[in-house]
């Protein structure tokens, strides 16, 4: 593991997941096999990330999100793709198979069913685009 990398235990990691340099990981979270973790990203406690997922750089994910890989365990693997600048809210739920696009954010506690377009906000069971990133952007700024 890298010098770089804080950990916050207890947090279980397979061996053969790799983690990007700057990345800090909380307490509690488990992150299976094969798992890619980018640079720079902030995942908070109790995060689960299942086996063969992939997370860019600088994503945030809140605590208590969960990121799945197989719709009819056990069976076909097909795991989640997180691009680059990423928000995933606390307690959200991504289903196997979907990709984040860039910048998109997820509210808290939604659950995503299907691929999320580059740079939309989105929120809800299931979730739906409610705003852009730049709007998100801006009412944070106030």
């Amino acid at each position: 593991m890298r010098k770089d990398v804080v950990i916050y235990e207890p947090t279980y990691i397979h061996e053969t997941a790799v983690i990007g340099s700057g990345t800090r990981i909380g307490a509690f979270c488990d992150i299976g096999k094969r798992v890619v973790i980018g640079r720079d990203c902030i995942i908070q406690c109790h995060v689960s990330i299942s086996n063969e997922c992939r997370i860019g750089d600088r994503v945030f994910i809140g605590p208590k999100a969960t990121l799945l890989n197989d719709k009819y365990p056990p069976g076909e693997i097909k795991p989640v793709r997180v691009e680059d600048d990423v928000i995933i809210g606390g307690a959200a739920v991504i289903l196997p198979g979907v990709t984040i696009g860039k910048k998109a954010v997820i509210g808290a506690g939604s659950i995503v069913t299907r691929d999320v377009p580059e740079g939309v906000v989105v929120r809800g069971n299931p979730a739906r685009i409610v705003g852009s990133r730049e709007e998100y952007e801006q009412k944070k700024r106030r």
